[in-house]
């Protein structure tokens, strides 16, 4: 399990690094807000400790624009401790709030309780490529694949009809219906042959002149 501990003070930093990793996490850090986004572009995690007041600006910002959209459980680490930031936290749906001084054992049992809930999502793996279904992300033996919007959408309609072929005219129909635009067949062709690309597999399978479909191995 890897856990992202987004924080500035290199005391915190040093303590949860060493009591993480001997609890068998895969440990990482970042101390800024810039930082954390690069880090989360490249690198997937599955649940994130994040302190509020960041050198380069506000924990709760990240969270709403950027942790939240990607469906990462997280826990606001901070001192700060008025009844408002914590309701605030946790009504942009954040998983918890710890302040700060906080105990450590109570920290571990409320990432453990987190985590387990979180293992029950849906992750499809076909060959070297997982499909997050509930976090919408695609990986490539663990890293992140960067995929638009609209491909996420068309890869996540394949695995979600795993061993079933998805026919071209109801491709159509879905592109319509997320997207307002009146497509043919052509860009269809196109948009496959980019999420292709980007995958660098040959999991998704044509079906000539019927439609695509990924087989569960």
């Amino acid at each position: 399990m890897k856990i992202l501990l987004i924080e500035d003070n290199i005391n915190i930093i040093k303590g949860l690094e060493y009591t993480l990793k001997n609890q068998n996490y895969e440990f990482f850090y970042q101390t800024t807000i810039k930082g954390a986004q690069t880090f989360l572009e490249k690198t997937a995690v599955d649940l994130i400790i994040l302190d509020v007041t960041l050198p380069d600006g506000n924990g709760f910002a990240l969270y709403k624009n950027t942790l939240k959209p990607l469906n990462i459980p997280t826990i606001f680490l901070t001192a700060q401790d008025e009844e408002d930031a914590i309701v605030e936290g946790l009504t942009m749906g954040a998983e918890d709030y710890l302040t700060k001084p906080f105990s450590t054992k109570e920290l571990l049992a409320r990432i453990d309780k987190i985590l387990h809930r979180y293992n029950k999502r849906n992750i499809c793996q076909v060959q070297d490529i997982s499909f997050d279904l509930d976090k919408m992300i695609v990986l490539k033996n663990n890293q992140v694949i960067n995929l638009t919007s609209l491909e996420l959408k068309l890869l996540n309609l394949l695995f979600l009809n795993l061993n079933k072929v998805v026919t071209r005219s109801t491709i159509l129909d879905k592109i319509w219906e997320w997207t307002g635009n009146d497509v043919d067949d052509h860009t269809i062709t196109v948009y496959f042959k980019r999420i292709r690309e980007k995958l660098d597999s040959d999991i998704i399978i044509t079906i000539k002149g019927i439609g695509y479909r990924i087989d569960e191995k």
